[in-house]
């Protein structure tokens, strides 16, 4: 039997799309039919929302919290939106430029990047690319491949009244404590977006703006008891997400770290972990 009406927010990558390009039907059947039981679905993702799969919004959700918890949207409705002033973006740029580091600028609609940073990311796919083709392996952390060929307009272009997020890359290994030290007093930083295998990266949005105040917002805006509400992920970004929701589920692909500060620890993306998690917790029936 499944339990009474709940509110699940779902991180997209690592947890419903795999290597950036793969959905699991047993994800798709969970998240239908939770849905069909009466309990409510909302995207909860780093990504823009122009930016996210197809595949994943042909699902169905009741909402999504996208950008890292600057922007909400439950059904039609435009519930959180909490974009860097002009100024901040100003300055933001203008400390990775200073410090020589690679960025894209999101705003709801579209990724903008940095020249460094496009060239960067194609050409560290490439290197893995060709190596998996000698090995004749898959990377199961790739979930880049999409981004060899992909092209976007330049961040000099970006409309800097609508930008809600940066993501940026240093080849530096203390490229990111650089960077905060320069503007941590205004923005809030999550390491380690990107599985790049060295240098530093993450992703920035304003201070105070990340998913777990994002959901609270949400939550507030329903009239909902977060203690009745379940996050599941797999990454960094997710921390405040478990910190906020009531039941926190964290895929088996996730850090140890991570895992130790989730409720509940779900089986891998590739390996029906979304299913396993909507069972075990009563959303739909086994």
């Amino acid at each position: 039997m499944a339990s009474p009406s709940r509110i699940v927010f779902i991180d997209v990558d690592g947890t419903i799309l795999e290597h950036g390009a793969s959905v699991a039907a047993s994800t798709v059947d969970a998240i239908q039919a939770a849905r069909t039981a009466g309990h409510r679905v909302m995207l909860c993702t780093g990504r823009a929302q122009g930016d996210i799969d197809p595949a994943v919004l042909a699902i169905g959700f009741d909402g999504a919290i996208t950008n890292g918890g600057a922007t909400a949207v439950v059904g039609d409705e435009v519930v959180v939106s909490r974009l860097l002033s002009p100024e901040s973006v100003d300055r933001l740029v203008g400390a990775m430029h200073g410090l020589g580091i690679h960025y894209f600028l999101q705003t709801d609609d579209e990724i903008f990047a940095s020249p460094g940073m496009t060239a960067l990311v194609r050409e560290y796919v490439r290197g893995l690319q060709a190596d998996d083709d000698a090995r004749g392996i898959t990377r199961p952390e790739d979930s880049l491949a999409g981004l060899a060929t992909r092209t976007y307009r330049d961040a000099a272009l970006a409309p800097t009244g609508a930008v809600a997020k940066a993501v940026f890359v240093s080849l530096e290994d203390d490229g990111l404590a650089r960077l905060e030290a320069a503007i941590g007093d205004e923005f809030h930083i999550v390491p380690g977006s990107i599985p790049l295998p060295g240098g530093s990266n993450g992703e920035i949005c304003l201070l105070g703006t990340n998913k777990g105040t994002a959901i609270e917002l949400v939550l507030a805006h329903l009239g909902e008891d977060p203690d009745d509400v379940i996050g599941i992920g797999d990454s960094w970004n997710d921390v405040e997400m478990f910190q906020v929701c009531g039941t926190s589920v964290a895929m088996g692909n996730a850090e140890p770290e991570l895992k130790a500060l989730a409720d509940v620890v779900t089986t891998s993306i590739a390996d029906h972990g979304v299913r396993n998690a909507f069972v075990r917790l009563g959303l739909i029936d086994g």
